[in-house]
């Protein structure tokens, strides 16, 4: 991912809905939020206008009438702090575990989005998300697995468990994978 904060911020919207609607959530959340900029070039078509906003905006930021409910709201507030802070850092350099570890003692984070922002953000070639309901989906064939279950699996493809998660979810029905 390009920003490893803006990452972040956009799998927390993403918790619990489809990706378009987290799309649409995080398009609200920049165009209230993020610093308007002008690209002067001649193209024809909508232009990128918005930078994504900085931990410091989103801290303090009230999220009203903008889609997300409160508990989500908060948690973004808590990781904004937290980034901004320094608490967080998106070093791909540090150990994964560590940064899994560090991201879910923030309140409203949770394993599989510690372990989507590793894949992610830090390029961790082992990090996989093993409650994601796409993997479990591309994997349960006949019968559906429990988290668990995929997580006992995905022992035996470290330490490239992330391109496993990358080819069972391009593997999915209008994936384009």
């Amino acid at each position: 991912a390009w920003d490893g904060y803006e990452l972040t911020i956009r799998a927390i919207l993403g918790q619990q809905i489809s990706v378009k609607a987290a799309t649409t959530i995080a398009g609200r959340v920049a165009a209230r939020y993020g610093d308007v900029f002008t690209i002067s070039a001649d193209v024809e078509g909508p232009q990128l206008n918005r930078l994504f906003p900085t931990p410091e905006r989103l801290s303090r930021a009230r999220f009203h009438d903008i889609g997300i409910v409160q508990s989500r709201a908060a948690t973004i507030r808590r990781v904004s702090m937290a980034v901004a802070r320094g608490d967080v850092s998106f070093d791909a350099a540090q150990d994964p575990d560590e940064f899994c570890e560090s991201l879910k003692a923030i309140k409203g984070i949770g394993e599989w989005t510690a372990q989507y922002v590793a894949m992610r953000a830090l390029k961790s070639p082992d990090a996989f998300p093993g409650s994601d309901l796409g993997l479990i989906s591309a994997i349960a064939h006949p019968d559906r697995v429990a988290p668990k279950e995929l997580l006992t699996r995905a022992e035996d493809w470290r330490p490239w468990r992330a391109y496993a998660a990358m080819l069972l979810w391009g593997s999915l029905p209008g994936s384009g994978g």
